[in-house]
């Protein structure tokens, strides 16, 4: 069985919009894009080489990977895997792209990523794909979040954790500050909420 991993960069209050790049995600009249690179370091460097390079396939958005599919092959010194991995890619606009290979989920696609998980194979890790993770919480299909928490609040944008997140509980597997900041931390899930009293 598959996990899935969800590696996200988010800020202190939980935006994952456009990390990347001033014109990644302007939707929503977004004006902050870029705000993960004044705190780039060699920790937080470190960390990305090492997770972007274990056995994995990608589970993206379609909006993700429409932003992916024109730069990682210009750019792929940077990261090769990301050229043969299997990029699994949730939309009902697109139905086929030259970046492959690229295999497109539509129709009932929380059915289709059971199936997937349920195959064998390398986990399939989550970047970006701001609406398929809301859809993926939902069902409880998240195995793991690898989170990287930068030390700003932006106020608006898409957020990690929006409403429809189900209860659920998580354990701290792994967790460091980089230098600038930037708490990394990485979490499994760890069975249903559990309360008491003081």
């Amino acid at each position: 069985m598959r996990k899935i991993i969800v590696l996200e960069f988010l800020t202190l209050d939980g935006v994952i919009q456009a990390g990347g790049g001033p014109t990644e995600d302007t939707s929503g009249d977004f004006v902050y894009g870029g705000w993960q690179v004044p705190y780039s370091d060699d920790v937080i460097n470190k960390v990305m080489e090492r997770q972007m390079n274990m056995p994995f396939d990608l589970l993206l958005g379609r909006k993700t990977f429409s932003i992916w599919a024109p730069y990682w092959p210009e750019h792929s010194e940077i990261w090769p895997s990301v050229m043969s991995v299997t990029k699994y890619v949730v939309s009902n606009t697109m139905k086929s792209h030259t970046w492959n290979p690229s295999i497109f989920l539509n129709g009932n696609v929380v059915d289709k990523i059971k199936t997937l998980k349920q195959g064998d194979g390398p986990n399939l890790h989550v970047y970006g794909s701001a609406n398929l993770v809301q859809t993926l919480m939902q069902h409880d299909l998240v195995d793991e979040f690898w989170l990287k928490i930068y030390p700003l609040t932006l106020g608006s944008g898409k957020r990690l954790f929006a409403e429809g997140t189900i209860p659920a509980a998580f354990k701290l597997m792994e967790s460091q500050i980089s230098p600038s900041g930037i708490i990394i931390a990485n979490y499994k899930r760890a069975g249903a909420v559990q309360t008491g009293s003081f």
